[in-house]
């Protein structure tokens, strides 16, 4: 009886969603646009392609899908889904199938004309098209497919186009795909099995992970094939990326971390995307926030990301198991800084470039510029300005000629005093004084009367 009345309501909600199909296309992309804001795409395109005769766009190595590109452009994507029909039940999805939302699919001819038109109005500069999973993983990618082959060969639109794999496609469907794409992504969601298990049972790591191995071992075959003849076509030539849910299930910082750099190893993701989780859904297994989406945490996150990538760290450097999450009130940087003291000051005229990009205040480019400019003369503090060194954060762990800026007590708890940004130093105060402040006679924030000014003045005679 169960078993009926649950095949029942499946079948209602997918007549549901068939109900749905007579829209505009204007309709659908009202919906299908919207249903894709869940989904992280804020990358740089990676690769350089000018236009050709008779064709349409072109695509720059600068950013996209409103960010900045290198030149101070703004420069953006078409962001949409395929269809928001979708056969799972995932629990922290807005698209799932037991959600009672408007349905609506483009056709493959409708992506087409609304990327063409967009482009032509200089709205967008490329396509990020990604699909909930419509009858199964094999008809979505084939869709998937159909759409990037009418774009590139029939509309010949030479634009930026970053497409997803669907887990559980055929891989020759995805391998076509990729001849068709700049970048694909495979969505990693929860950043454990675990989580899967819990939050998404139709979905499994090997399942996701399979397309991800697919797509890099395509891109190495692809480069070397390529070696004599720079015009054949290119397998996913800016790359893949992956996306996680940060605080839908309770992994630790640590082990994100330790996720992401493994992926960026063992599979050669081009980036990880963080994606604070939003409480779209009711249900039991899904946790109340009730302070809203992580974001400070998401960001830091992406710092720490950016360590792992461009700066030499390592993610046991950072976190682990004893310390396993990020103080949302100091940049990892900082915070790895001040926890390995004993290493500092560092000598700018001296260290090399690995030790320069552990500073804090220091980022690549300032550490190449120092280590170009101290050929020619030696650099004080002045000089460290003008090649970029955030001088707020440095001072406190640099030395120029040996000498800092100006005295410094190499104090842990001193140094995060002053790191904290000043509007909240009282609230790390209250919360966390056992690890970072430096009590005085009378800083007991649990005092309910303050001490009175005679108080204070026999203290300091010593009378008190």
């Amino acid at each position: 009886m169960c078993y009926d009345i649950k095949r029942t309501c499946i079948r209602s909600m997918v007549i549901k969603m068939q109900i749905e199909q007579n829209l505009t296309i204007q309709q659908k992309l009202q919906i299908l646009s919207d249903a894709a804001k869940y989904d992280v795409a804020c990358t740089s395109s990676g690769i350089d392609r000018r236009g050709k005769a008779g064709s349409i766009g072109n695509t720059l190595a600068c950013g996209i899908c409103h960010s900045f590109a290198l030149d101070g452009r703004c420069v953006s994507l078409l962001k949409i889904l395929f269809t928001n029909e979708c056969v799972f039940d995932c629990k922290y999805c807005i698209n799932r199938i037991s959600n009672d939302v408007k349905r609506a699919a483009f056709t493959p001819e409708e992506v087409c004309t609304l990327t063409i038109e967009f482009y032509r109005r200089n709205y967008i500069e490329g396509l990020f098209l990604s699909s909930g999973i419509l009858k199964n993983p094999n008809y979505t990618m084939d869709l998937l497919y159909q759409t990037l082959y009418k774009l590139r060969k029939e509309y010949y639109f030479v634009g930026y186009i970053h497409v997803k794999a669907i887990p559980g496609a055929d891989e020759e469907l995805i391998r076509k795909t990729g001849f068709l794409a700049d970048r694909m992504s495979v969505n990693l969601e929860l950043p454990t099995g675990d989580g899967l298990r819990a939050l998404a049972p139709h979905k499994t790591r090997k399942t996701i992970l399979k397309p991800m191995k697919q797509i890099q071992t395509g891109i190495l075959e692809n480069k070397n094939e390529l070696m004599p003849y720079n015009h054949a076509p290119k397998f996913v030539p800016a790359g893949q990326s992956t996306q996680v849910i940060v605080g839908a299930t309770p992994e630790n910082d640590y082990q994100i971390m330790s996720v992401a750099e493994a992926l960026y190893k063992n599979y050669a993701l081009k980036r990880v995307f963080y994606s604070a989780y939003v409480a779209v859904n009711t249900d039991s297994m899904l946790p109340s926030l009730p302070d809203g989406p992580p974001l400070l945490r998401e960001h830091r996150l992406y710092q720490a990301d950016w360590l792992l990538r461009y700066y030499g760290f390592e993610a046991a450097e950072l976190l682990s198991p004893e310390r396993p999450n990020f103080n949302v009130l100091l940049d990892p940087k900082c915070e790895w800084a001040v926890r390995h003291l004993e290493i500092f000051p560092v000598e700018v005229n001296r260290a090399d470039y690995q030790t320069l990009l552990r500073v804090p205040g220091i980022g690549v480019k300032s550490a190449q510029r120092i280590v170009r400019a101290r050929k020619s003369a030696k650099l004080d503090f002045s000089d460290l300005k003008r090649l970029g060194v955030v001088l707020k954060r440095a001072v406190y762990f640099i030395t120029c000629m040996g000498r800092m800026q100006y005295p410094i007590r190499i104090e842990e708890n001193f140094i995060t005093h002053n790191l904290i940004h000043s509007d909240r130093k009282q609230l790390y105060g209250l919360q966390e004084r056992e690890s970072f402040t430096q009590m005085s006679l009378f800083d007991d924030f649990h005092l309910t009367v303050p001490p009175l000014v005679e108080d204070k003045k026999l203290s300091a005679l010593g009378e008190l």
